[in-house]
């Protein structure tokens, strides 16, 4: 289903993407790393019973991970939260190294074309440093931004405030904030930009992307809506 909808768009000078849910397929990663994680906590004793559900995990990405935690195992103790985000990390690295993981359809080629047609193109996520970058080069995509911004990286308290420095550091006045959940969305309308909301993951609800701009049903459909938005 086609969920592009004309909005009055203007051009923008800057597009800013998250990255889980919308450049990257995150559950190509994150699902065998979340296994090997409960594994190793319970081994080491930081964790005992079942490993809680899949989609408690993916209904909790485009938060930061110290939040993530609280809803997966809200039982658990802060000792048992912080070895997870080193576990995450490290098994998410040796993932990426594995080659297994993947972006989106035709998002590097959409990218390529973008920044052909002279956008300047970042990536905004509130996941780690390492992980967002760790993505990016994986997959071949770092050359194509000019920078890449993590809550991990600058201690952000929420993607609007990831977004605000962004901005500013960059001198932006005029960006498409890109991204699958309500974090992009109020990053986006905090800061006075247009939201491009990206249905297609379906790691959120629905209602999430409400108050986008634009709705896409594919990575590639960007292309046609910054082609058919205005001077």
């Amino acid at each position: 289903m086609d969920m592009t909808k004309k909005t009055g768009l203007r051009k923008p000078e800057a597009m800013i993407f998250d990255m889980d849910g919308t450049l990257f397929q995150t559950e190509t990663l994150l699902l065998p790393a979340y296994h090997q994680l409960f594994d190793t906590l319970r081994a080491e004793g930081h964790f005992a019973g079942e490993t809680p559900p899949e989609e408690r995990m993916l209904g909790s990405l485009g938060m930061l991970l110290e939040d993530i935690w609280k809803i997966v195992m809200p039982e658990a103790s802060e000792a048992a939260h912080r070895r997870a985000d080193e576990l995450l990390l490290q098994l998410e690295i040796e993932g990426l190294d594995g080659g297994n993981s993947k972006l989106y359809p035709g998002v590097k080629e959409t990218l390529e074309a973008l920044k052909a047609q002279g956008i300047r193109l970042f990536v905004a996520s509130n996941g780690l440093e390492d992980y967002v970058k760790g993505v990016a080069f994986a997959h071949e995509i770092m050359p194509l931004f000019e920078g890449v911004y993590s809550a991990g990286q600058y201690k952000t308290p929420s993607k609007v405030n990831l977004v605000q420095i962004l901005l500013q550091k960059h001198r932006i006045q005029d960006a498409w904030m890109v991204g699958d959940r309500s974090s992009d969305v109020e990053a986006g309308k905090m800061n006075n930009q247009t939201v491009i909301g990206c249905a297609y993951a379906g790691f959120g609800r629905d209602e999430e992307l409400a108050g986008s701009d634009a709705l896409i049903s594919d990575f590639t459909e960007l292309l046609r809506l910054y082609e058919e938005a205005e001077e």
